[in-house]
């Protein structure tokens, strides 16, 4: 059994990057940058206004008020680009050029027209270089403003867009077969019989690899049959970069996967990791190099080892430049128990206190089936093993969901 570090370290090894392949940027956000952006002109490109106002010489107004004569307007997309003289005003506008001869911008609430508009009065001298945004002042050429494997963002899109990516470069989507195991499921458009239940597995591990990136195929329901087990899984083998199973990587009877994964002369990496809750699990790669991760049935280990192994490796694939979930501090509102000899990631609630603290409380649970209290946990709070447990107040790390 190997700690849960060591087997995101393994995943890490074993995950390739997938092909690269150019998106337009429309369809750019959340994919994963393949190449460093560089801006291909300074910014801003020129000397701007930052509010509508007089262009001035700071010295022409050091006796305010003064009247200066308007020799021309500088708007956005239509600057005014002569020489302005000594005793000279420009009319300008939020974002527009600041034309030459010109040091300061006074906002027009503090000026007045007079003359039927051929001059200005200023009525509070400005200081040297007030509302000026100089020219390469946030970005100069050539500079690289984005790096290869961060996720685009939506704010990003505007930095994309201002530097003429119109086309971006990134590894495409994995591709992601869905398989769940187990001769209790029926479909979730079925009523359940006596001792059967819906199946759940499938749709939430879909809908966490779409979060990460992923196309989804869910597969046919297995059964307990490892014939057809094994069948899906040479189907799936054949179109997709990962595939994902739930249920039967235990120890039980009816627990083939293992058994299916050796006749199908899969290399095994790990199969036990020291983790509550999901401790067996499975990570293997197929013979034609697909990766496939064997999840535990029971749906909170489910969305667990999802989270910290399966997701690792979708992003791994796509460059991300750090692949695992980020953990952070926080304060416990909750008291939590640990493990002996495994770590412990619980489900929690995780959010900013008044005084600007992480804070983390932990949910009321009744264990790894308990789905309908995962369903609110917006984290996983992270207990080491040996610890038996962590009182109210104390400082733990934590990981956030995807949301």
């Amino acid at each position: 059994m190997i700690t849960v570090d060591e087997a995101i370290l393994t995943i890490k090894e074993q995950t390739k990057p997938l092909s690269l392949e150019f998106v337009d940027l429309e369809n750019a956000l959340g994919r994963f940058l393949a190449e460093d952006v560089v801006a291909d002109s300074d910014l801003p490109p020129f000397d701007r206004s930052q509010m509508d106002g007089y262009a001035v010489r700071a010295a022409d107004t050091q006796d305010a008020p003064v009247q200066l004569y308007i020799a021309g307007e500088s708007v956005a997309g239509a600057g005014w680009h002569n020489e302005m003289l000594t005793g000279q005003a420009v009319r300008i506008m939020t974002g527009a050029p600041v034309p030459k001869g010109a040091d300061a911008v006074q906002q027009v609430e503090l000026t007045r027209e007079l003359d039927g508009g051929s001059t200005v009065e200023i009525q509070r001298s400005p200081d040297l270089g007030k509302s000026i945004v100089r020219r390469a002042s946030e970005i100069r050429a050539g500079e690289t403003v984005l790096q290869s494997g961060e996720q685009i963002n939506a704010s990003m899109m505007a930095v994309l867009a201002a530097f003429g990516y119109a086309q971006v470069s990134v590894r495409r989507k994995p591709r992601v077969a869905v398989i769940a195991t187990g001769g209790e499921l029926v479909s979730v458009s079925q009523k359940p019989g006596t001792d059967q239940i819906r199946d759940s597995n499938n749709y939430s591990i879909g809908a966490y690899a779409t979060l990460a990136g992923a196309i989804v195929k869910l597969m046919p329901l297995t059964g307990d049959s490892p014939t057809l087990l094994k069948r899906q899984i040479s189907a799936a083998s054949k179109n997709s970069d990962v595939i994902i199973t739930s249920g039967g990587v235990s120890m039980g009877r009816f627990d083939f996967t293992k058994t299916v994964l050796n006749e199908l002369d899969a290399k095994i990496f790990f199969e036990r990791v020291a983790l509550r809750p999901g401790k067996p699990i499975v990570f293997a790669q197929l013979p034609n190099g697909v990766l496939l991760f064997g999840l535990p049935g029971n749906p909170v280990s489910v969305s667990v080892t999802f989270n910290l192994f399966a997701r690792t490796s979708l992003w791994a694939m796509q460059g991300a430049h750090e692949s695992a979930l980020a953990e952070e501090w926080a304060i416990l509102e909750r008291t939590v128990k640990g493990s002996v000899d495994r770590e412990s990631y619980l489900p929690g609630r995780i959010r900013t206190g008044e005084a600007g603290h992480m804070l983390a409380k932990a949910l009321n649970w009744g264990g790894s089936s308990d789905f309908v209290a995962f369903a609110r946990a917006n984290g996983l709070i992270k207990v080491p093993p040996g610890v038996a447990r962590l009182e109210i107040g104390s400082t733990v790390r934590v990981l956030r969901l995807p949301s």
